[in-house]
């Protein structure tokens, strides 16, 4: 007779899978009806899919305006007007709410060797992320980043900052106050930890003081890729599965980004 050898570890995996399968999906066989039962509908459960791209909003910020970005889209052909069908063209500027730096933002012989946002390591751009919240009355120095003991290994990082809280992203005013990257909290990165991607909730992973400096630190080696503008509210501190992709604008030192995040 043969023997049923236990095994507690793959007992733990087969429950969480199981338990994770039947969180998100439920069962017709294992989920009491709720709403059957009390007439009361239960509670929503959080999304597993959560959108951390801003919308193309009228009032959006846009670099070094007070007016916001103002309505992008134009319809350039019209059904009320007699076509056969609707059609319409969008113009803003590639570095626009949600949006993917390239090596070639800051250095032109970047650009002119052909590291565009075409070139950007998609693989790096998904993957495991860590978002951390930064202190909230300082700039991302040295000092700031060293006391968040970001383990080495981890490659994507979102910092959550004061923009977050004060809402920069949602006002139509460009806010040169807002925080980010200092020059050497910037080289502290580079030279104290494995992230590749970085990701913040502002315009600009440089600080305004430090725009060209902290740029220049991040996309010298042409292995950092900056994600700037995250709507990153309401969101708990943790690891995520991130999905960035970016349009495939050949020449273009900057792009348009869908980014979420996975549970």
């Amino acid at each position: 007779m043969a023997t049923l050898v236990f095994n507690p570890v793959m007992l733990t995996i087969v429950l969480h899978l199981t338990l994770s399968y039947y969180g998100a999906h439920g069962s017709e066989y294992g989920t009491c009806n709720v709403a059957a039962v009390t007439g009361t509908p239960p509670p929503r459960r959080m999304s597993r899919i959560v959108d951390i791209t801003h919308a193309y909003r009228e009032d959006l910020p846009v670099a070094d305006s007070s007016e916001g970005l103002g309505n992008p889209i134009k319809l350039v052909a019209s059904m009320k007007n007699g076509s056969l069908y609707n059609l319409s063209e969008m113009k803003m500027i590639v570095h626009t709410g949600t949006h993917v730096d390239s090596p070639a933002h800051f250095f032109q012989e970047h650009y002119e060797a052909g590291f565009d946002v075409d070139t950007l390591d998609l693989e790096l751009l998904n993957g495991p992320a860590l978002l951390v919240d930064v202190p909230r009355d300082t700039n991302i120095t040295a000092k700031v980043m060293e006391a968040l003991h970001i383990p080495r290994g981890v490659q994507r990082v979102l910092f959550r900052t004061l923009n977050t809280d004060r809402r920069l992203m949602w006002k139509r005013d460009f806010d040169t106050s807002f925080v980010g990257f200092m020059e050497d909290g910037a080289q502290w990165l580079v030279e104290n930890t494995d992230i590749k991607l970085v990701g913040i909730d502002y315009l600009s992973a440089a600080a305004f003081d430090h725009l060209a400096q902290s740029h220049y630190v991040f996309l010298a080696n042409k292995d950092i890729i900056l994600v700037e503008a995250l709507k990153l509210d309401d969101i708990e501190v943790g690891i995520y599965s991130l999905h960035c992709l970016p349009l495939r604008l050949i020449s273009s030192e900057g792009s348009p980004i869908r980014c979420i995040l996975i549970r």
